[in-house]
């Protein structure tokens, strides 16, 4: 395919908390690259897909979503660390099950279980 999706961020108002909260939350590594920023190591190699459609939750969004083994589990993780639930899980047609969470600065992320 060409031109695919090769990096992600999210920035916010407190570069260590949001860089705690996704090291904690996904076990994440993150490696100072300075002027309060980490490049993310997610522990998989393969190329990000991603879509495009009608928008799920009020206005329009760029959203990321990480694969996890247990979504219920991810949102217990997620709202320990100052995270929040908004929606799901939901079982897509012929696909997964996926979620929508809020970080600490009500940034919108999706899951996606995966097996």
């Amino acid at each position: 395919m060409p031109n695919p999706v090769v990096h992600f961020e999210v920035t916010g108002k407190d570069a260590k908390k949001l860089q705690n909260f996704y090291a904690q939350a996904f076990g994440w590594s993150m490696k100072d690259a300075g002027n309060d920023y980490a490049m993310v190591t997610t522990g998989e190699s393969a190329t990000l897909a991603g879509g495009v459609g009608k928008a799920q939750l009020g206005e329009g969004c760029a959203t990321f979503y990480v694969g996890v083994p247990d979504i219920e589990a991810a949102f217990r993780t997620v709202e320990g660390l100052g995270g929040r639930k908004l929606a799901g899980p939901y079982d897509v047609p012929g696909g997964p099950k996926i979620a929508f969470f809020a970080d600490p600065e009500e940034h919108v992320i999706g899951l996606v279980e995966t097996p």
